[in-house]
């Protein structure tokens, strides 16, 4: 199913060496807001530094695929050392394609880490690679978000497990 998630955790924080072993993921390919930070917000979230720090000294390739714009995105990037691609157009698999590329591991090794369902999940899904939908640090307060997590809830609660 498009909209199914492969792997759903609370948190990025909970994506750990046990986790990806077993789903045999090699490369992450991170969204920026409300994954590794609050909309909007020029800070990561807390332990989200030190995670990052975790993933790549057990060698995980990472990227952030973002569909906010560059000036958003690149400040954050820089500031991690993470490449980065803005204007994503998730759930179009473009932008996701493009990091996959980049990553140059082989699909079955990637997977994308994100907190929307209608953007992140069904990206990765259509490209072909693992999802790994992750529950936002804070809800949103915008009308467009909170109509998106009503539906959310509402279409798959009852469907996703959350490790």
């Amino acid at each position: 199913m498009i909209f199914k998630p492969t792997i759903w955790v609370k948190n990025v924080l909970r994506i750990d060496r046990k986790l990806l072993y077993k789903a045999k993921i090699k490369g992450l390919i991170l969204d920026l807001d409300n994954t590794l930070s609050m909309d909007g917000s020029p800070a990561l979230e807390m332990g989200v530094e030190q995670w990052l720090n975790d993933m790549r000294k057990l060698g995980v390739k990472m990227m952030i695929v973002s569909n906010n714009t560059t000036k958003r995105v690149a400040p954050l990037a820089g500031q991690l050392g993470i490449d980065f691609i803005a204007f994503g157009c998730k759930p179009l698999p473009f932008g996701v394609a493009k990091a996959a590329r980049r990553l140059k591991l082989p699909k079955s090794q990637i997977a994308i880490v994100g907190d929307q369902i209608f953007t992140d999940v069904m990206s990765g899904n259509i490209y072909g690679i693992k999802t790994i939908l992750v529950e936002p640090f804070y809800l949103e307060t915008s009308k467009l978000f909170r109509l998106k997590r009503r539906v959310e809830g509402a279409l798959f609660n009852r469907e996703f497990k959350r490790n």
